[in-house]
């Protein structure tokens, strides 16, 4: 089984989306008429596309409206909002920086912060799973925040912004690995809990629950060899963050620079996919695949 490629595509793109949005909001870059046009056309372009991956990902998509009522409980309907939110704000000042070539500071702030906010409350949907040790840790939403942050500037030209971002962001992807490969052992979840037949001594699975799969081990159960997923960290590095601080750091052309995006972009995919593959739910124990 491998994660859906929707919700990869949804925290990919959505994450870019907004964090180009965080930086046209504040003025970066400051253009306005047609070249600003582009910029929001793109910003908007993933953000909205990466919020509709995210609905071909729900069981009834056609009762996502739905999530937006229950914003007191639940960060997918905070992150609703919040994204909602951001693009009416950025919209309006969108509107001023293309057509009247003015740049409307406070509104562009707000709709920086709540671009800020999506990408935060889209990483709290996952940070908040005890039943998931590996995302239930304090560096789920720094590297969420990161890769859109760093994402966001290369989009936006920065380039000065991006290569300091590029690594801060591959220290907190590292650190993220490192922290994660002993999350599961360290929750104290094993069989024993996961049956509550520890009383008993140790549990052994004599036979899986089913004998064929469902809808727990389709979404949440994904097994990636040790050496496979070294094999991808590595490409994710590379292409996240090595490449792109290299063809950065060359003399500056708009051609090194749209490699570095590109480079990046595949990168931080490959990320996203390890980042769900790897996820290691507590449900596999019962299932006997951890």
């Amino acid at each position: 089984m491998h994660p859906a490629p929707s919700i990869i595509l949804f925290t990919t793109l959505s994450g870019l989306g907004f964090g180009l949005l965080t930086f046209l909001g504040l003025g970066m870059p400051g253009a306005t008429g047609f070249v600003a046009f582009v910029f929001f056309t793109i910003a908007y372009l993933l953000a909205v596309g990466g919020l509709l991956f995210s609905t071909f990902h729900l069981g009834h998509p056609e009762r996502a409206l739905k999530a937006f009522s229950q914003w007191r409980s639940s960060w997918l309907s905070r992150e609703g909002i919040c994204a909602v939110a951001a693009l009416i704000v950025m919209a309006i000042y969108g509107i001023g920086r293309v057509f009247f070539a003015e740049h409307w500071g406070l509104i562009g702030i707000v709709g920086a912060l709540l671009s800020l906010a999506t990408v935060f409350t889209t990483s709290m949907i996952y940070a908040q799973l005890k039943t998931v040790p590996r995302w239930n840790m304090p560096l789920t939403s720094p590297l969420f925040m990161a890769f859109s942050i760093t994402g966001g500037a290369l989009l936006a030209g920065q380039i000065t912004l991006a290569i300091p971002l590029l690594i801060i962001s591959s220290g907190i992807q590292v650190a993220y690995w490192i922290m994660g490969d002993g999350r599961l052992a360290a929750s104290g979840t094993n069989m024993e809990t996961a049956t509550g037949l520890g009383h008993i001594g140790k549990v052994k699975a004599f036979e899986p629950p089913h004998t064929g799969d469902n809808y727990l081990m389709r979404e949440l159960i994904h097994v990636v060899g040790r050496k496979h997923a070294s094999k991808l960290r590595m490409i994710a590095l590379t292409l996240g963050f090595a490449l792109p601080l290299i063809f950065l750091l060359l003399p500056f052309g708009h051609f090194f620079a749209l490699i570095a995006v590109l480079c990046h972009i595949a990168g931080i995919l490959t990320s996203r996919w390890l980042f769900f593959a790897q996820a290691e739910h507590v449900v596999g124990l019962y299932y006997g695949k951890r």
